[in-house]
């Protein structure tokens, strides 16, 4: 091997580590990814949306930039979800990034309250777009959705953002070990 080579090895978990190849054991691998993936904390959204006058939101952890030129990010969206019909016929949402006084809001629009009682619920204005922005929110992204992507359960929203409101409220709500904790 000369010095522009680099050797390759096979990684071995450690010990303290239990493999779970998923061709064998699917259901148990399942299992293991969202143990995993629900140690990976993440800040709390609510994503909401106006479709011909009827408002529609939900909370969300898979949230993510994509680039900045164009300022864009990417919001994940189960098929199952209540919302799903209304977000997709939206041309446009708000991501609603929630401080860390607001884990009651973010248990409203993850539950079984209907639409019009979740907005009932809170305090909120239109943005420029009409998407619903959340009082007392850190941060509002008013976005026009530009792509849709197909992915297993999922479908992922590529979202152009027109617009940003900025809170100074510095806590944020977050989601670890299916648990909300403050991060301030």
């Amino acid at each position: 091997m000369n010095s522009n080579q680099t050797a390759i090895k096979t990684a071995q978990p450690s010990e303290a580590m239990t493999w779970i190849d998923f061709s064998s054991d699917h259901a148990q691998g399942v299992e293991a990814f969202k143990n995993g993936m629900a140690c990976l904390g993440s800040a709390v959204n609510v994503i909401t949306t106006c479709v011909d006058g009827q408002y529609a939101g939900f909370t969300a952890t898979a949230v993510t930039s994509v680039s900045d030129t164009p300022p864009s990010l990417l919001v994940c969206l189960n098929r199952n979800s209540s919302v799903f019909n209304t977000f997709k016929n939206a041309t446009h949402l708000c991501v609603n990034t929630l401080s860390a006084q607001q884990a009651a809001i973010s248990g409203l629009f993850a539950g079984k309250l209907t639409q019009q009682e979740r907005f009932e619920s809170v305090d909120w204005q239109a943005f420029i777009t009409g998407s619903p922005v959340i009082e007392g929110c850190n941060h509002a992204f008013d976005c026009q959705i530009s792509q849709r992507l197909d992915s297993g359960t999922h479908v992922i929203l590529i979202c152009d953002i027109l617009g940003v409101a900025n809170h100074k409220d510095t806590s944020n709500l977050v989601y670890f070990n299916r648990q909300y904790h403050e991060l301030y």
